[in-house]
């Protein structure tokens, strides 16, 4: 009896003693905070640089197709960003409100800029596409979207600030 009696009481305080870790830095859930609203600037253009650069790609032969124009646009509104740790770096979680139904091909894509790079910011523009024709705006919850990337641990190094971008906001997530 005094031996079962022993042994719960150090299993319950070592169970007590694993509360600092939930807290601890070392805990890769605690790395990315929770993401804040912040007030959104005109998203920049990615393609906007080049513009007068004709681009150039391997293989243009006698039979092959021209690149397809981007008809992107940002999404109207970003409703949540959330970064989840995993072994080979973190998954960039993301969605958002489109302005009317049948917005597809999310995609989060990369704004490379010296700036952010400088900051330690890793920042994404949340675009989608919306068919050519008509479609009805219907409730918040048929407009939504989302989307997901996986980031490597290499191009986390020195990021402080992860940023994704829409028309009306922008959602941030500091580095503890």
């Amino acid at each position: 009896m005094q031996k079962s009696l022993s042994v719960l009481i150090i299993a319950m305080l070592t169970l007590t003693a694993c509360g600092s870790w939930r807290d601890s830095r070392v805990n890769p859930s605690n790395w990315f905070g929770s993401s804040r609203s912040v007030k959104s600037e005109t998203p920049p253009d990615p393609n906007a640089a080049d513009a007068l650069v004709p681009k150039t790609r391997e293989g243009s032969g006698l039979f092959s197709r021209p690149d397809a124009e981007d008809t992107s646009v940002p999404i109207a509104k970003i409703d949540e960003l959330r970064i989840e740790p995993i072994p080979s770096g973190a998954i960039i979680y993301s969605s958002g409100t489109a302005l009317r139904q049948g917005a597809y091909n999310a995609r989060l894509v990369s704004v490379n800029s010296e700036e952010n790079k400088e900051k330690g910011v890793l920042e994404f523009v949340f675009r989608v596409n919306y068919p050519s024709s008509q479609t009805p705006q219907g409730s918040e919850r048929t407009r939504m979207v989302s989307d997901a990337i996986n980031v490597s641990t290499q191009d986390l190094e020195g990021i402080r600030l992860i940023r994704v971008v829409g028309q009306q906001n922008t959602l941030e997530s500091r580095r503890r």
